[in-house]
């Protein structure tokens, strides 16, 4: 299997491009992280069951709804539960982490997992700015976003095992890794978790053409910017031993529901989980119920069209054609879908419809 067959996948049924899963392991008022995490374990076996191609996890930090600051943690326990689906992180924010540290949890990840593994990395912190300090020793944030190129090219070579001779790094080895296969007697997977570059402008759109790596842009909170980051993305592109053209996919907000009016109620919750993340009251994703008492100022009211204005929600039918317009739009080789709401049943279901929409495989 080449890099190229481990990064394009197949649309299953009617999708026009293979389907994916984007989980935020989203901890609802009244729930709690475990409830959470008992949730990714049966989203994940669902999508293997029906055809979805990879499940990713995203890394945030210092959020009491999103409990996905440990991506790495959270595969090792999905891969312990699944067999075949490609698991990743949507994505490890590079500059929070020294990159020898993010490619051994990654190699480990691989023994686990071999061949299923990808590495998806984003430069952002994931969190506000103290937490971004807290978590990097240091309050010069800039510094990580601006040596994002250098750390990728570190994270590389600590992958692949060859820093060059005279490098300070040269009799460092990332284990598990391909050391293991230099060693007498040794033998390594012949698979190395491919590596993705995220984003929400046009830098790694531009840095992931340059470096013939696949891209994946956040569709689902800067949807203004997608057609602009994947025209840089392709008009940037240059062929790789990873790549011979381009591939990328988009996060996509979307939610289906048995009846449309629950899922307008489902939305609503989550736009006003976003609307205190927004204003600093990061909290637990409410209710419903909750949404629907609150008392929306007008400012608020109007972010709240504005969010849901992107999220593709109702009916299976209609996040359906929803989803079908969107990629003939965007021309994304694929899409990663993300389901945001207050209960993990809910979200579930969501996965369900959608499958079903499209005649995605069903279990035997």
């Amino acid at each position: 299997m080449t890099a190229d067959d481990e990064i394009r996948g197949t649309a299953l049924g009617s999708a026009p491009v293979p389907l994916s899963v984007l989980d935020l392991v989203t901890v609802g008022a009244g729930r709690t992280a475990s409830d959470a995490l008992r949730t990714s374990v049966e989203l994940a076996k669902l999508g293997e069951a029906r055809g979805y191609h990879r499940y990713w996890v995203a890394e945030h930090h210092s959020m009491p709804g999103v409990a996905s600051s440990s991506p790495a943690v959270i595969l090792a326990h999905l891969a312990a539960h699944t067999g075949r689906i490609r698991l990743g992180s949507g994505g490890v924010m590079l500059p929070n982490h020294a990159p020898l540290v993010i490619a051994e949890q990654f190699g480990t990840l691989e023994a686990m997992a071999p061949g299923r593994v990808d590495l998806g990395l984003g430069r952002a912190p994931g969190t506000d700015g103290a937490t971004a300090a807290a978590l990097r020793r240091t309050d010069r944030l800039n510094e990580g976003a601006d040596d994002f190129p250098q750390q990728l090219a570190e994270l590389t070579r600590f992958l692949d095992d060859d820093f060059p001779d005279g490098h300070p790094y040269r009799r460092i080895h990332a284990v598990p890794g391909p050391v293991q296969a230099t060693s007498p007697g040794g033998v390594q997977s012949p698979h190395r978790p491919p590596l993705w570059l995220l984003g929400s402008s046009g830098f790694s759109a531009q840095l992931a053409g340059m470096l013939g790596l696949p891209f994946a842009f956040a569709h689902h909170f800067s949807a203004q910017n997608t057609v602009p980051a994947l025209d840089l993305y392709r008009e940037s592109f240059r062929p790789s031993a990873v790549l011979d053209a381009p591939y990328a996919l988009i996060g996509v907000a979307a939610l289906a529901t048995d009846d449309e009016k629950e899922a307008r109620r489902q939305v609503l919750a989550a736009a006003l989980n976003m609307v205190r993340l927004r204003t600093g009251r990061p909290g637990l994703v409410p209710t419903p119920q909750e949404a629907e008492a609150y008392d929306f100022s007008p400012m608020e009211r109007e972010f709240v069209e504005s969010w849901n204005a992107n999220v593709i929600h109702g009916t299976a039918d209609e996040v359906r054609a929803g989803l079908d317009d969107l990629q003939k739009r965007t021309g994304a080789d694929e899409l990663m879908l993300t389901a945001n709401a207050h209960g993990g049943d809910v979200r579930v279901r969501s996965y369900e419809l959608i499958a079903d929409a499209y005649g995605l495989p069903t279990p035997a």
